[in-house]
């Protein structure tokens, strides 16, 4: 994250004031800064992206393509700053402090980055390189500034206060602009370059996520990709403070929080599966009840998955099994069945591989009423970099491509 850990905050201000004026002189009456130092600051902030990003001329100054782009990305970043310093003096009923937020640093939020992350001063310090005596010295110096406390210690480890959620989740996102604003220049000289980082559910990782990355890495060989797995409620986490881009995987309705969208991809009948031996592929047509002969295992109370099983028993007026084990790893579901004749529910693709190797099979269909949406979610003032759209667009090629084959090998329900 070279553009956080080196800028300066006033210096990104000066450099959008200038190309909001139009005007080094009027941004530097606006900063109430002499114009040697407006000029000084600005040319700082070039120096680190390694991009003119103003044309000067006798009457003012206009950004050049790279100006434009890291502007745009400098007005959001001091946007979510200026909003998470408001954030955490509101939450602490303290009255306002006129542009506050204009006075917070780069330096203090990486600060307060690094010890939420490491939990410690110590281990904050090795992974960053700053002395701790620094790494305390702008905790304590934000923490003045905002007049609440923002770090608490707790046995060995330190731990955010309240106030300090409100405004971590804040700082991420404004690094995540500043981040993308620095793609955005690597692509004007590589085109192609920059990075997309992707959190993912169990269904897309097996077929439809490989595809995209193998097509994406073939199109666009400057990129990077960075691949997240993780429970659902610690991704949508990840992605509402900027540290993922995009999530895919099953929607929810309702979604648990009001500041992210979804996009439908596809829908997905999950479908019954057992080992390639399970007695029920040698009875056709069998009565449903007989999959209560069967040990199932099915992930715990609160997954989509787990809801969905238990409805389908439910609507058949029958009374859901008894689980002996719980478990939504899909690498532990097919070891289990390949031990037995346990029973789960599974995405076709999910056991695709194992299916052409004569491993695993298809049981019968789970039923319509079992059906669900998969989609990519992402912030709701997400703004994407060209090749973050890039690999959006791909992305929904390969489902598109998925589902019309999906359609040709889709099997009736084999229970009566």
């Amino acid at each position: 994250m070279i553009a956080f850990a080196q800028m300066n905050l006033r210096h990104l201000d000066a450099v959008a004031q200038a190309a909001r004026l139009g005007s080094i002189s009027a941004a530097s009456q606006a900063m109430n800064l002499s114009q040697p130092a407006l000029t000084q600051a600005v040319a700082k902030v070039e120096a680190q992206l390694g991009h003119a990003l103003f044309d000067r001329q006798p009457g003012g100054v206009s950004p050049t393509e790279a100006g434009r782009l890291m502007t745009a990305r400098i007005e959001r970043a001091l946007a979510y700053v200026a909003r998470g310093g408001h954030r955490v003096r509101r939450g602490a009923r303290l009255p306002p402090l006129p542009r506050v937020e204009r006075r917070i640093t780069l330096g203090q939020l990486r600060a307060l980055i690094a010890v939420d992350e490491a939990g410690s001063f110590a281990l904050a310090s090795t992974r960053t390189g700053i002395s701790q005596p620094a790494l305390h010295r702008a905790a304590r110096e934000l923490e003045q500034l905002l007049g609440v406390p923002l770090l608490t210690r707790q046995g060995r480890t330190v731990q955010p206060t309240r106030a300090a959620v409100r405004l971590l989740r804040f700082a991420r996102l404004a690094r995540a602009e500043l981040q993308a604003g620095v793609d955005e220049l690597e692509a004007l000289r590589n085109q192609g370059a920059g990075r997309v980082t992707v959190g993912t559910m169990p269904l897309a990782r097996a077929i439809l996520l490989p595809q995209t990355l193998a097509r994406f890495a073939r199109a666009y060989p400057g990129a990077s990709v960075n691949v997240v797995e993780g429970p659902y409620l610690e991704m949508l986490g990840a992605l509402r403070q900027g540290d993922l881009d995009l999530l895919v995987g099953a929607m929810r309705d309702p979604l648990p929080v009001g500041d992210v969208v979804q996009a439908p991809l596809f829908l997905d009948d999950p479908v019954i599966v057992g080992r390639a031996g399970h007695p029920l592929r040698a009875e056709p047509g069998f009565a449903f009840e007989r999959l209560l002969d069967f040990p199932w295992v099915i992930a715990a109370e609160g997954a989509p998955v787990r809801a969905r099983w238990e409805r389908m028993f439910v609507d058949r007026g029958l009374e859901p099994p008894r689980l002996r084990i719980e478990c939504g790893s899909v690498l532990v579901l097919r070891g289990l069945m390949l031990e037995d004749d346990w029973l789960t529910l599974m995405s076709r693709d999910q056991f695709l591989f194992e299916q052409r190797a004569g491993l695993l099979a298809e049981i019968a269909g789970a039923g319509e009423t079992l059906r669900r949406s998969i989609g990519l979610t992402h912030r709701d003032d997400w703004h994407p970099t060209q090749l973050q759209s890039a690999f959006v667009a791909l992305f929904r090629e390969v489902c598109a491509d998925w589902t019309s084959g999906k359609a040709m090998e889709s099997q009736p329900f084999r229970y009566a």
